[in-house]
């Protein structure tokens, strides 16, 4: 699958090293994830940069049905949010533009997304190589098992290895036993988080993209 990118704004400004911090309104511009109203992540990003605001927008080339027909369009590669640079104590403009729900927080407090993150997505989209959106698997998850030998089992995650496989722990006749299957084979039980920024740490957006 190729790779389209969407970059609004002329890219970082930040120096130093990249770290986790919540901003307190200090007068520094930080990047931020923006939620959006859906299908607005366009529109959104193109309304803030005619704003004057930096704002990244990182797309991947997917197949979608229109008319019966497939077509090659650009999807947003974190459905629902759009990355914006500012300020946050000048944050109101932000939140009145069309289609935005609100800035990625915790609790109230805005949540800037770590540098390091910011530049790896575009070393990511920039690069050419196939990415799409993966639903994001955590250690200790339920997940059912997808593949056809293995269709509809269920089991917790317990491990990682490497990039492509991870070790299920499955219940079969009041017994655990461990099990090693491609991550691809695996679906997360309960809501999926594809793009869900309630935490933003280093590599943190990277595990919800697969290359």
């Amino acid at each position: 699958m190729a790779v389209a990118q969407s970059f609004v704004g002329n890219g970082l400004n930040g120096k130093g090293s990249p770290r986790v911090a919540i901003s307190l309104g200090t007068g520094i511009e930080r990047w931020f994830a923006v939620q959006v109203r859906t299908r607005w992540e366009s529109s959104a990003a193109l309304l803030l940069s005619g704003k004057g605001y930096q704002t990244l927008l990182p797309t991947y080339s997917a197949q979608k049905r229109w008319n019966g027909r497939l077509r090659q369009v650009n999807a947003p590669l974190f459905p629902g949010y759009v990355f914006c640079q500012f300020d946050t104590q000048k944050r109101l403009p932000i939140l009145v533009t069309p289609g935005v729900i609100a800035v990625v927080s915790q609790g109230k407090v805005p949540l800037p997304v770590d540098d390091a993150e910011i530049a790896a997505i575009r070393t990511l989209v920039s690069s050419g190589a196939p990415v799409e959106p993966w639903p994001f698997l955590e250690i200790g998850q339920k997940v059912r098992i997808e593949s056809d030998a293995l269709q509809g089992l269920e089991g917790i995650l317990v491990q990682f290895k490497g990039n492509h496989r991870v070790v299920l722990s499955v219940s079969l006749l009041r017994r655990s036993v461990a099990l090693e299957i491609d991550r691809a084979s695996v679906s997360p039980l309960g809501p999926v988080r594809v793009g869900a920024m309630d935490t933003i740490g280093p590599h943190r957006l990277l595990s919800e993209v697969v290359a």
